[in-house]
């Protein structure tokens, strides 16, 4: 199970998280649900780049990937917002928000995360990427992730996902 699947689940489990929903350039995989990003063209995205419109994006892959800036960002009566990003995002989202739990998701092997990529229709060149990538964002990821959970079983990273949430809410809430 990936990312998605993981805070898809969580945010059906908790109603006071909201996901941020990124956009992406790259095509729709096969069997990919429409709602898995928002799917735009690069100039739309770098035209909402232009005009500030995302809270962190990077590109991969020859493919942009972002995070659009939440409308509701700043009110402390909003739930929390989930963002679904790589490494990249996370840095330059702790950069604005020093006081944003990041939550570093890994893998239980790289043998297992190549299973997954290949699983989703991810053909050979983009696996290799990906596991490249990973390997040099890992080290990255440990050492800026306030919490660091292996996503070997759903129902177990799912419950030490909320564990983390709720520990987290109730030191917000008591300072």
């Amino acid at each position: 199970m990936g990312k998605g699947t993981i805070v898809d689940a969580l945010v059906r489990r908790d109603p006071d998280l909201w996901l941020s929903r990124s956009w992406t350039t790259r095509d729709q995989r096969p069997g990919e649900a429409d709602d898995a990003y928002v799917f735009t063209s690069p100039e739309h995205f770098e035209a909402r780049i232009s005009d500030d419109g995302f809270l962190e994006w990077t590109e991969f892959l020859g493919n942009y990937y972002g995070t659009p800036r939440p409308e509701h960002l700043d009110d402390p009566e909003s739930p929390d917002i989930v963002l679904e990003i790589e490494v990249d995002g996370a840095q330059q989202v702790k950069q604005q928000y020093p006081e944003a739990i990041l939550i570093f998701v890994v893998p239980p092997s790289r043998e297992e995360q190549e299973r997954r990529l290949r699983g989703r229709g991810d053909p050979d060149d983009k696996v290799h990427a990906r596991l490249r990538k990973a390997e040099k964002e890992e080290p990255i990821g440990r050492s800026i992730a306030d919490h660091i959970v292996v996503n070997d079983e759903l129902e177990r990273t799912l419950d030490e996902m909320q564990a983390i949430i709720s520990t987290e809410r109730s030191g917000r809430c008591g300072r």
